[in-house]
């Protein structure tokens, strides 16, 4: 029995070293010593204390960015410049400004512009849902989601990146970090067009309650308000 017992749990650590060993890698570029946010809210940075660019002026930053850093997304999408346009903005921060780079350079639309778009109607669906959206919406929510994370989204476009370096306002542990930023676009009505086929296709796909269908027609009523 005791042989048996060991020979299962052998058994269960090769299965877990074989999984891990043929898990797809990331759709990003690795950084180490880095953290990658994929989501877009307000960064809570103090101008002053930024102490180096990519420019080389801590005057001259891009509109988009002085933007982005005092008041999100919504702000960066209130310029002149991307008023029939979504934004999108994906961010990564660390020490290592060669590997940061790195993640700069190999930055796709292809491959990594879906993890933003679908944080983003993922967002939107959290804030619609009076309490869990996989509760709302049922099966809808988990289809939606799938399809939105694998989608194509083509015109969109990776228009922009800059970097800041900052330093830390903690005295006793003073630090300086880099913080890069790529900027990414796409047309509304195309975008719109994109996640309402997508919601049309799935609502045909799942089978859910009458309340849940309801939720489902709320949803698609009012998804690109606050969008």
């Amino acid at each position: 029995m005791k042989k048996k017992i060991i020979a299962a749990a052998c058994l269960s650590i090769l299965l877990v070293l074989f999984s891990c060993a043929v898990r797809k890698p990331p759709n990003y570029f690795p950084v180490p010593d880095s953290g990658i946010n994929k989501d877009e809210d307000i960064l809570s940075v103090d101008v002053s204390n930024i102490i180096e660019t990519k420019n080389g002026s801590t005057r001259q930053i891009p509109a988009w960015v002085r933007s982005f850093l005092s008041g999100g997304i919504e702000a960066v999408e209130k310029l002149d410049a991307y008023s029939n346009k979504y934004v999108f903005i994906g961010i990564n921060e660390g020490k290592n400004i060669t590997a940061l780079n790195k993640w700069i350079e190999f930055y796709t639309v292809m491959q990594d512009f879906p993890m933003l778009a679908a944080s983003r109607i993922e967002k939107r669906m959290y804030l619609t849902a009076s309490l869990y959206p996989d509760d709302e919406y049922g099966a809808f929510y988990d289809v939606m989601m799938h399809t939105a994370y694998n989608a194509v989204y083509p015109d969109a476009v990776k228009e922009d990146n800059y970097w800041i370096k900052t330093k830390s306002e903690n005295a006793e542990e003073p630090s300086e970090n880099y913080k890069f930023f790529v900027l990414i676009t796409i047309d509304k009505i195309l975008m719109q067009s994109i996640i309402r086929n997508m919601m049309t296709k799935t609502a045909a796909d799942v089978t859910i309650t009458t309340i849940q269908n309801n939720s489902v027609n709320r949803l698609r009523n009012t998804f690109f308000e606050g969008f």
